[in-house]
């Protein structure tokens, strides 16, 4: 399910100016409270978070070696990643899909994705006659890779959350 795409201008613009007065905001509070400002934006100044600090670091661990072994196994959505990706190695493909899974909306993820398949192909890997891989890319079939594996790793990365 892909949510819809934010493609008014002015909508985008007023977001973006609505991100840069909570930037302002925060910016002021600082200055005015140092470093009690702090209690403004967070409910747990106090709580246990520096002892809690690296807990959550090994379930991204486990999530990005999920994201591993998901490119390595037999499925057709990372068989094609593979294919696609062919001159990386599966962590490094991992790293830079894990990038794009750290954008908020799903649709900003596919689209990451399948920038990142694009890019692939653009760059040409070893390949020096770059002109044949560009001709070759069909990027209606590099969304359509991109949404299946988005849907997939996102499957994966439910069992971390």
């Amino acid at each position: 399910m892909v949510n819809k795409l934010q493609n008014d201008p002015r909508q985008r613009l007023e977001k973006f100016i609505q991100h840069i007065e909570e930037a302002r905001k925060l910016q002021d509070d600082i200055l005015q409270y140092g470093l009690a400002a702090a209690e403004l934006y967070f409910e747990d100044v106090d709580g246990d978070w520096w002892e809690t600090w690296g807990e959550n670091e090994e379930e991204d661990k486990s999530f990005f070696e999920s994201v591993i072994a998901f490119l390595g196994s037999d499925d057709s959505v990372a068989l094609k990643v593979r294919k696609q990706l062919k001159d990386k190695s599966l962590p490094e493909i991992a790293a830079q899909f894990e990038k794009c899974f750290n954008l908020p909306e799903e649709e900003e993820q596919i689209f990451a994705v399948k920038t990142l398949l694009v890019d692939s192909v653009m760059v040409g890997g070893n390949n020096p006659d770059y002109s044949e891989d560009i001709d070759e890319i069909d990027e209606i079939d590099l969304l359509d890779l991109a949404e299946e594996l988005v849907e997939k790793l996102t499957i994966v990365r439910e069992k971390y959350d």
